[in-house]
């Protein structure tokens, strides 16, 4: 639990477990709430927000017109474009910030109220009860009953000023004779500015939680055609931040290197099976497992985002492996036969179906299991990488399904009979393969000696990479967050933020617009002050920049901003700002949290904690929030002397609000307009301190004192909020982090603060931000891996029967990650929840691989034909082409993440290249190493002992020859040697 309090708004936030249903939280908050509800002060509203989450800002528009003012663009916007867009599906509520919100306003006279003994309170009671409607009942009129309706509710200026407020001496006191009645507007909390020209008004559309983003986005763009008959005219609605176009983006980025991945796949499993029609029989499994999934996705209600279209890229190598294990195992059995009819070729697609179906499921129930992990995390990472695992897990689960079904029914009518020779991409590899195992197998110290070297390459590369949490995506829309000294007032951050506009857009070229929101927000979701402003920036297109990399901009802002007095900054971006505010409650890479009770300590802690990380290398946009800084004007209202004028404290209390902030008495019905009914003092007696010391406070019984006659009235300084986590009060240091890994960053920050400053009793440092994210993941990751490799460690006991050759498989994880972590640290990225994504992949790829090596050598051995070394030479032989075609399909499929550019790509091209580095090692360490341990360790010492009884076969088969099977004019039965792709 979270809460912000700032002057005249606070606002709560509470953290519900996952899972916890929204509407069951908000009743439960929603019952607290009415019960400590007696207990706020008088006059205090409030209730839930929408049922929005942080990502729920949609579209961001602009009225513009060149003849409207500020107050009209407003009226526009509350009374025309937000009625109109709120009863639109999946929107929840629209946010308006800017202008002037237009009101009745009632202006006292202290003179004219002393002078006839009126009071506020009785001006304010008068008005209050002089605004409404209301029904007497029925009466009888013949045979018909009249409604009784009494009309007294107001409806323009005149009826305000005809109000009577009391008789004096048989005189009749109106409004109108005691206060000045005029059209005025509520006081401004906020204010928007729009390139360095003049204020404008912003409006936020919201979309309700669960809410389709491209839905909302199209239905608002659509009412926005046609509310502009209603507009006034010459204004216009202008977008300047639509989320449909990240999603766009974003997903296109997706899409295409899918498309490229299926484009890559189809190709390669045309070199690979040397034969148009089996290539065109597996190929079908791409486009049909696909629309499945998406089918199933529609049937739960998920959306085609980014992660889920990830996770069918990642899954396009995998998806093919059952359809070439079928199409594989019927070719074989076709080839053996002689000019088949229908029947035949009906009968023999169901035998080769049936006996792989069985070890199929086991592959393809391995390969999920590997990525179940990924269902266990929680918060943000839950969020994005859930997806992922459930399509990978539906697509392979389609795929299987289609494998036994569709591409048997293909094969037999478009597959041909009789012998086929290898294609040209096999024997090629058979020629560099074939004597490279003859040799290891012979001289296995040269294996390990490189498999030492390459542990030792890891274990020197691996600290050096460093962890993060998340790469950053590039929204395409960057926020500068502009921090001014917190006694700024509404008209000079209106200015200083022109000012700041002016400057970036003369400086830099390539930024097209500038709109600018300074304060809270009219929804009270977002409750910061007038010293904080988020300017949202739309840029030209990276063609036409010096420097298309973004860092190049940024380093451009900073030496623009760093010219400008007076402010301290930080770059962040739409939806970036919002999760992170949603997860920690502040904005930055690494927030640290300062927890104590005094607010003078909490801010000197802050102060120094923010020096020390400063100094640390990658630390960039470093601000303590500090809490001070805000002036006050303290009235100490004195009991004894305004007790001698027959006034109390609350009177005089309700008497000040009145004359400086107003008080609001209700609404004035306009037809379907609703506008504020205000009686509020005269700005003149508000301009400054001296004036409101001499603001005239109405006696009871006639006449007037000045308010310094009953009360103290002093400038002081004191806190600008007060925040709370969990009860207790905390500043809070931010820091985005650049050039660096956010683990090492945060290591190092650690360790300085704790060297350099003593931390007092009772008070403790809470570091947070996105490393608090990667902490989280990490932990969690650590803890479910291992349960879900004891389970496929299981699998693969009930598959092979044999402890001994499950460990074996088991041997290919560790060594698979050596390519991995060797491209991680080439590539200079860091190890993240994508990264760590990529390696779990890698295990389920390189454990497939061990068992078709395996499943096959065991075979071989079972047909006792060979010693034993010649039958893992065959094995590994005959299985080259399936292990090749499975990690070259895996790893060509997720070649375009390595290229691809646009909202995205960042999040899955360290996964693409862990999966890519490990899958070279991997390979050469499944075809190579697997059959030297299966020779020494694979078979128990009674199994080697008959095998060495088995005489050798005369002549010897020499190593590039072709698979045995081509020699063979009868064909064994297949086992677990065509389980897997």
């Amino acid at each position: 639990m979270r809460s912000t309090t700032r002057y005249s708004v606070a606002l709560l936030t509470f953290e519900f477990a996952d899972g916890t249903d929204i509407f069951w939280a908000r009743a439960q908050v929603n019952e607290r709430l009415a019960d400590v509800r007696d207990q706020l002060p008088a006059g205090a509203d409030g209730g839930l927000a929408p049922i929005v989450t942080p990502l729920a800002e949609m579209v961001m528009f602009t009225i513009e017109s060149e003849t409207m003012t500020p107050q009209e663009k407003r009226y526009a916007v509350d009374w025309t474009i937000r009625p109109a867009l709120r009863g639109l599906p999946g929107v929840a509520d629209v946010n308006v910030l800017g202008g002037f919100v237009r009101t009745f306003e009632v202006v006292p006279s202290a003179a004219a109220m002393a002078a006839r003994g009126i009071t506020t309170e009785l001006l304010e009671n008068v008005l209050r009860s002089n605004n409404r409607n209301d029904g007497a009942g029925r009466i009888r009129n013949g045979e018909e009953a009249l409604l009784v309706r009494t009309e007294g509710r107001i409806r323009t200026i005149e009826d305000i000023r005809n109000i009577i407020v009391t008789t004096r001496e048989s005189a009749v006191v109106k409004v109108g004779d005691v206060a000045d009645v005029r059209f005025g507007s509520l006081a401004r909390n906020g204010v928007v500015t729009a390139n360095g020209e003049e204020e404008t008004v912003w409006g936020m559309v919201l979309a309700l939680r669960g809410a389709n983003a491209r839905t909302v986005v199209d239905g608002v763009k659509a009412k926005f055609e046609q509310l502009k008959p209603l507009l006034p005219d010459g204004a216009r609605i202008e977008i300047f931040y639509d989320r449909s176009e990240l999603i766009g983006k974003a997903v296109w980025t997706v899409q295409k290197v899918l498309l490229e991945a299926i484009a890559l796949v189809v190709i390669l499993l045309l070199v690979f099976l040397g034969n148009l029609r089996s290539a065109l029989v597996v190929s079908v499994i791409l486009p049909l497992a696909v629309l499945i999934t998406f089918g199933i996705m529609r049937l739960f209600g998920w959306s085609a985002n980014i992660m889920s279209l990830g996770g069918l890229a990642i899954a396009i190598g995998l998806l093919v492996d059952c359809a070439v294990v079928v199409v594989e195992n019927v070719e074989h059995r076709l080839a053996h036969a002689h000019n088949p009819d229908l029947r035949a070729r009906l009968r023999l697609t169901f035998e080769a179906t049936r006996e792989v179906a069985l070890p199929l499921i086991s592959g393809v129930a391995i390969i999920i299991m590997v990525f179940t992990p990924l269902l266990s995390l929680q918060g943000l990472e839950g969020r994005l990488f859930s997806p992922v695992a459930l399509t990978i897990a539906f697509a392979l689960g389609a795929a299987l399904l289609l494998s036994l079904t569709v591409v048997p029914t293909l094969s037999t009518y478009l597959l041909r009979s009789g012998s086929a020779k290898e294609p040209w991409l096999v024997r090629k590899l058979h020629a560099l393969y074939d004597p490279a195992l003859a040799y290891v197998m012979r001289r296995p110290l040269v294996l390990v000696i490189g498999l030492a070297l390459g542990v030792a390459s890891v274990a020197v590369v691996f600290p050096r990479i460093g962890a993060t949490f998340m790469p950053v995506m590039d929204e395409g829309t960057p926020v500068v967050t502009i921090r001014k000294f917190p006694t700024v007032s509404v008209e000079e951050a209106a200015q200083t933020d022109l000012r700041i506009q002016r400057a970036l857009m003369a400086e830099i070229p390539v930024i097209k617009g500038i709109i600018a929101r300074a304060g809270a927000d009219e929804l009270g979701i977002d409750p910061v002050g007038l010293n904080e402003t988020d300017m949202f920036m739309s840029l030209a297109p990276k063609s036409e920049w010096p420097s298309s990399d973004k860092q190049w901009f940024l380093g451009e802002l900073r030496r623009v901003l760093d010219s400008i007095p007076g402010i301290a900054y930080a770059f962040t971006q739409p939806i970036d700002m919002r999760v992170q505010e949603m997860i920690i409650g502040a904005r930055g890479d690494v927030v640290v949290k300062v927890l104590g009770d005094d607010i003078e300590t909490l801010n000197r802690l802050s102060r120094d904690v923010a020096g020390v990380i400063q100094q640390i290398p990658g630390a960039v946009d470093v601000f303590a929030l500090r809490n001070a800084g805000m002036r006050y004007l303290t009235v100490a209202v004195d009991r004894a002397r305004a007790g001698r004028f027959g006034l109390n404290a609350e009177q005089v209390q309700e008497a000040l609000r009145v004359w400086v902030d107003g008080r609001d008495l209700g609404i004035v019905l306009e037809g379907q307009v609703r506008t504020p009914l205000m009686v509020r003092g005269e700005e003149r007696q508000r301009a400054s301190a001296s004036d409101l010391a001499r603001v005239p406070i109405v006696l009871p019984r006639g006449g007037t004192v000045e308010l310094s006659q009953i009360a103290d009235v002093r400038v002081e300084d004191g806190p600008i909020q007060v925040i709370r986590e969990d009860g207790q009060r905390f500043a809070t240091v931010l820091s985005n982090v650049r050039g660096r890994d956010l683990v090492g960053f945060v290591d190092e920050a650690k360790a300085a603060v704790a060297g350099k400053l003593e931390i007092p009793r009772g008070y403790t440092l809470v570091w947070g931000g996105q490393f608090e994210n990667q902490q989280r993941a990490s932990a969690r990751l650590a803890l479910v891996v291992p349960v879900a490799l004891a389970m496929i460690f299981l699998l693969l006991y009930l598959t092979f029967n044999s402890v001994r050759q499950a460990v074996l498989v088991f041997c290919n994880v560790p060594f698979a990650t050596i390519g991995g972590v060797v491209a991680l640290w080439a590539s200079g990225e860091f190890l993240s929840v994508p990264a760590s994504v990529g390696f779990i992949a890698l295990m389920g790829i390189a454990v497939l691989n061990g068992v078709v090596l395996i499943s096959y050598i065991n075979e071989v051995v079972a047909r006792r034909e060979h010693p034993l070394r010649e039958a893992v030479m065959e094995g590994a032989r005959r299985r080259l082409r399936p292990v090749m075609l499975t990690a070259s399909i895996a790893a060509l499929g997720l070649v375009p993440f390595l290229f691809a550019t646009g909202p995205g790509a960042e999040i899955q091209r360290p996964l693409a290249i862990v999966v890519i580095g490990g899958l070279v090692t991997a390979t050469a360490l499944t075809l190579l190493l697997l059959p030297v341990l299966y020779e020494r360790f694979g078979l128990s010492r009674g199994e080697r002992a008959l095998l060495a009884e088995v005489p050798r076969p005369e002549p010897a088969m020499p190593d590039h020859a072709p698979p045995p099977e081509q020699a063979r004019t009868t064909s064994a039965p297949r086992t677990v040697s065509e389980v897997a792709p």
